[in-house]
């Protein structure tokens, strides 16, 4: 397959004829034309008049590049188009230096209406491998030993047609913003359609870690609490983020600890681990933030004052049944068994049952929830304010015993919007909250009514809330 350096050798390619030298064919083989020049050779015994030329009904358009290639220039595609004449040629000509070179180079593709060159580094973050490119065409092109699976080789009259990589159906603009956040320049996101769009394009891409850069979120630290916390929406949280940190005066107990009691007594021992719950996002946060969950979906939450319990609706329900199953696997606690408030029976299975807090066994049906005096709540357009508890004469509230008092802190003053000035209503502690959007802290603690049951109590933050129809008309636009 070494041919002679200085002799020349005829090809044509479609209808123009190439001559090329024995040292530029030999430069990348062993390919066809050293192989049909080198037998010529050999059954003419050396002889060089009788070379006969090698015709071959290809592009020589594209034939032109190769030979560019064999007289050792180098040669870059110039789009995905290109790129895929180059992939088919070299491998119809068997050009092993040119196929590795191009298996090796960046991926080419049309995104909507453009091309675009990515380097094959660029995934290389965290999170964002495999991916599209890397699980799709990327590793039909990077697979040399098999690249034409089903066809012999040697027999192949005309490789298979290869159509340019291209994703019509994405938008052109948004992948340009996604290709500078990979290159690790910032991109401005203009509104919440702009920062939808991207993440929509970074899931459909499979870019996992540059689409938790992407989602919203607040990480700031509380110095009144000495500690890091991340408020982040309740649909964008994922399982492999979630942490639980232990109160440093009350270390949590590990799930080797909680052993079975005696026939007829409660299940665990009186072991109950406090604390709060964390998140760090995943392939973003090297360590963990003290979490703040906000539930934004309009009227999807009921709060009875009266029980201090929450009642969730459709999605929002779902989500926090499963973000309460989560947090019972974290801290190894068995699911099996009844470990939350109002368990129901488990013969159909947990998958046969409906969708419920409760089948987490951290919770009941109704989640518990508390609202102290650092709550920022606003109800029917107003800020309630709640009395100082330097202001109270007992702490347990205004001279009542401890089982009778409120369960809302005292009411300093509430004046709800529409109201004039010097005209105050009188909020119902015992009433119902509809609660249109909230931030809340996620606390691990005993159940109130067994201090040996886990149970998860969801600590208000902010709310905002309506206490009837009347609030929520109130803020109706007219189309």
């Amino acid at each position: 397959n070494i041919l002679p350096a200085g002799k020349v050798f005829p090809i044509q390619i479609g209808s123009e004829l190439f001559r090329l030298s024995g040292a530029s064919i030999s430069s990348d083989a062993p390919s066809y034309f050293s192989h049909f020049f080198s037998e010529q050779l050999l059954n003419n015994s050396g002889k060089s008049g009788s070379i006969r030329t090698l015709y071959i009904d290809r592009d020589p358009q594209t034939f032109r590049d190769i030979s560019l290639h064999l007289q050792g220039y180098h040669v870059k595609p110039r789009d995905g188009e290109h790129y895929v004449r180059l992939f088919a040629d070299a491998q119809f000509y068997s050009l092993p230096r040119l196929t590795q070179q191009l298996f090796k180079t960046d991926i080419y593709i049309q995104i909507g209406d453009r091309n675009f060159q990515i380097p094959r580094d660029i995934f290389s973050s965290p999170g964002n491998s495999p991916n599209f490119f890397s699980l799709g065409f990327a590793h039909f092109f990077s697979t040399p030993s098999e690249v034409f699976p089903g066809l012999d080789r040697t027999s192949l009259l005309r490789p298979p047609s290869i159509q340019p990589p291209s994703v019509p159906n994405r938008s052109a603009d948004v992948f340009e913003d996604l290709l500078r956040l990979l290159q690790g320049y910032p991109v401005n996101v203009r509104d919440e359609n702009h920062r939808q769009d991207l993440l929509r394009d970074a899931r459909y891409f499979h870019l996992k870690g540059l689409e938790q850069k992407l989602i919203p979120c607040e990480v700031s630290f509380n110095l009144a609490r000495q500690q890091s916390e991340i408020v982040i929406r309740l649909e964008d949280i994922r399982q492999s983020g979630i942490s639980f940190s232990a109160d440093p005066d009350k270390p949590a107990t590990p799930s080797s600890a909680l052993t079975p009691a005696a026939a007829g007594a409660s299940l665990f021992t009186p072991k109950a681990p406090t604390g709060y719950i964390c998140y760090a996002r995943p392939f973003t946060d090297e360590s963990s933030h003290s979490l703040i969950v906000e539930t934004s979906t309009v009227e999807a939450t009921r709060i009875d004052l009266s029980a201090m319990r929450a009642t969730f609706t459709g999605q929002t329900k779902a989500r926090i049944a499963s973000l309460f199953q989560v947090i019972a696997n974290k801290m190894n606690l068995p699911a099996t068994q009844p470990l939350g408030l109002m368990m129901v029976e488990r013969g159909g299975g947990l998958a046969a049952m409906p969708v419920s807090p409760s089948n987490s066994g951290v919770s009941g049906d109704r989640v518990r929830v508390d609202i102290g005096r650092d709550a920022w709540c606003e109800v029917d357009g107003g800020v309630v304010e709640w009395v100082d508890v330097r202001d109270l004469e007992h702490p347990h509230g205004m001279g009542m015993e401890e089982d009778e008092r409120p369960s809302l802190p005292p009411v300093r003053s509430w004046i709800p919007a529409g109201v004039t000035d010097g005209e105050e209503r009188r909020l119902d502690l015992m009433g119902e909250w509809i609660v249109c959007k909230a931030h809340w802290r996620l606390r691990v603690q005993p159940a109130e009514d067994d201090a040996r049951i886990v149970e998860v109590v969801m600590q208000a933050v902010r709310l905002q809330a309506n206490t009837g129809e009347r609030a929520r008309n109130a803020k109706r636009g007219f189309l």
